[in-house]
């Protein structure tokens, strides 16, 4: 499973930042609307599951087989582009621009948004036979996602925005580890079994993924959850961007490059610690 070292797959991941910000726009927004609806059919097929088996570790087990399939097919995540093309603007490639970078990401959202919805709504279709009835079980769950993870933090108020944010933090570190793992190897083996593991913890750890969640709780709504738009918008999409930039710029992106690309000067033997018995040998 041919493995790269450290300092070989994180200059990739700064070289890839850097082919995203100057991507043109038709191809960003392809990518990314392919992405968010491919991810989304991987959490109808995750929740199907969870119903089926009940239970969700199963699920939570067989969630990563979309993840590994777009980035497999070189499709775009707002979750992944937080972390690589803020690398290339700190890397101070030609042409990277802060404003470039902002582009990316709004490009990618309205992408992920779009793809996620329309599976949204031809899922929508198949749980209510062309809403001609009430969803079946499967989309009654997502229906009560959607209020669950709106409503629910809303009754904690700012504690319930905190665990909110914080759950998006802890997301995209794990999310964010999975789209270096496809970096790791050269191999299709070596890059799916490197995205699986962080994908698989994320997901069985219910943390906030802003680009499944514009499925989840469109879907809900769709579904007749009992919560609005401006739930959805307010206590959880938005915060959840802000935790999924956070955690994986911050956990992964500045932290891998740090230390593998801007590293620290070395230690010369001059700088080494004498210790006393060395001294004493040398007198002797």
């Amino acid at each position: 499973m041919a493995y790269l070292a450290p300092s070989e797959f994180v200059t990739k991941m700064v070289d890839a930042g850097e082919s995203k910000v100057f991507m043109a726009t038709r191809d960003t927004v392809i990518r990314a609307y392919m992405a968010g609806a491919i991810l989304a059919l991987a959490a109808v097929f995750a929740v199907s599951v969870n119903v089926q088996t009940g239970y969700p570790i199963i699920g939570a087990a067989l969630f990563p087989v979309g993840f590994c399939m777009l980035y497999l097919l070189g499709f775009d995540l707002l979750t992944g582009v937080f972390v690589l093309t803020p690398l290339a603007l700190i890397d101070k490639r030609p042409g990277v621009t802060l404003r470039g970078v902002l582009r990316n990401w709004f490009l990618v959202f309205v992408g992920n948004f779009a793809g996620a919805f329309t599976v949204a709504f031809l899922m929508a279709i198949v749980f209510t036979f062309g809403f001609s009835t009430a969803p079946d079980k499967v989309g009654k769950v997502i229906a009560g996602i959607g209020e669950a993870r709106t409503l629910g933090y809303a009754h904690y108020g700012a504690a319930g925005m905190l665990t909110l944010f914080v759950r998006g933090m802890l997301c995209n570190w794990m999310v964010s580890t999975g789209v270096v793992g496809a970096m790791i190897s050269t191999s299709v083996t070596g890059k799916v079994v490197a995205m699986w593991m962080p994908i698989m913890v994320f997901f069985a750890m219910v943390f906030e993924h802003s680009v499944v969640n514009m499925f989840l709780f469109p879907s809900g709504l769709l579904m007749g959850g009992n919560f609005s738009i401006m739930d959805y918008m307010i206590w959880n999409e938005i915060p959840t961007v802000l935790g999924n930039l956070v955690g994986g710029l911050t956990f992964t992106g500045l932290t891998l490059y740090a230390t593998h690309v801007r590293t620290a000067p070395k230690r010369s033997l001059h700088d080494a610690p004498v210790s006393t018995a060395s001294v004493k040998r040398a007198l002797s």
